[in-house]
């Protein structure tokens, strides 16, 4: 162990599924965000806590910058560039595969503006490309912003992540644990609880009812008798045709969305679990500030 502790805060921005949340995962050890090959699946900032002898990184794994198509989606894009001014580095992710795009040239113009904060470039899923194509994409974005460090990466196989912490590291200046040594997240249960539910509703269901998606948890309480927690959770969509999908024939999909949840939620908190889920229509909820704010998406705050 070293003489100094270092400790920071690391903004994960970029576009929307270019596997931000895949590599705090992988960083962290452990799902703390959720995962999705739909666009946009991240709405708020995830913090994830990374700890070593030497040093303690809070990684924020933010919304995909995009152009905004509601309230939600402006709150979204409001979330991730605020962290711009709030952390001490910030990691640009792009992927290696789609190349690049209108997306990127956005997010460059906001990151020129940003003062004395390192920008790493990270260069995802290169495990997709030829090294041919990596190093045309590291000197067209060298053009485009004099990045602190470029360094390619594959979230998703773990390759380069040693030597991502590693820099990471150096460029930290010394400071204290934020968090204890053992916490990974400063999320409380609830709100993983909820994202969980929400993870599998984005692998079951069709394209029209992912992003009309809210889970809120309405109780949580112990069982005497059983031991067994019991989680009473509400699945809320925009229209009656998104409830009709979610509950599917004879209640076969939200059956189905229920049990894999259940799964992931057992596996975080180490205890059986009795999940309680059912769906309620709340029309054009992601375009009404009261909705927003009551289901955990407060404006105010940015």
């Amino acid at each position: 162990m070293s003489d100094v502790f270092k400790s920071g805060f690391v903004a994960i921005v970029g576009r929307p599924n270019v596997g931000k949340s895949t590599l705090l995962n992988q960083i962290i050890g452990q799902k703390v965000a959720i995962m999705s090959d739909k666009a946009q699946t991240t709405r708020n900032k995830i913090q994830g806590v990374y700890t070593t002898n030497d040093a303690q990184v809070v990684f924020i794994d933010t919304p995909g910058i995009h152009k905004p198509k509601h309230k939600l989606g402006d709150f979204m894009v409001k979330v991730a560039l605020n962290t711009f001014r709030e952390v001490d580095m910030i990691f640009f992710v792009i992927d290696a595969d789609a190349g690049y795009g209108r997306g990127d040239e956005f997010i460059i113009e906001k990151l020129k503006r940003v003062e004395e904060t390192p920008v790493f470039l990270l260069i995802n899923k290169i495990d997709l490309v030829e090294p041919e194509a990596l190093l045309d994409l590291i000197a067209k974005y060298s053009e485009l912003l004099d990045f602190e460090e470029i360094i390619p990466i594959s979230a998703l196989q773990g390759n380069n992540l040693g030597t991502l912490l590693e820099e990471t590291t150096k460029h930290l200046n010394e400071g204290p644990m934020y968090y204890p040594a053992d916490q990974v997240t400063d999320h409380p249960e609830r709100f993983i609880i909820s994202e969980l539910i929400r993870e599998q509703v984005l692998k079951f269901t069709h394209e029209e009812v992912p992003h009309s998606v809210a889970v809120v948890i309405e109780g949580i309480e112990v069982n005497p008798e059983t031991h067994k927690l019991h989680i009473m959770a509400q699945i809320v969509v925009e229209r009656s045709t998104q409830k009709g999908i979610l509950i599917g024939k004879q209640g076969q999909m939200l059956k189905q969305i229920g049990m894999r949840a259940r799964k992931e939620i057992e596996l975080l908190l180490g205890s059986k679990v009795y999940l309680e889920i059912w769906v309620k229509v709340q029309k054009g909820w992601r375009d009404k500030e009261h909705f927003l704010n009551d289901y955990g998406f407060d404006h105010d705050e940015y």
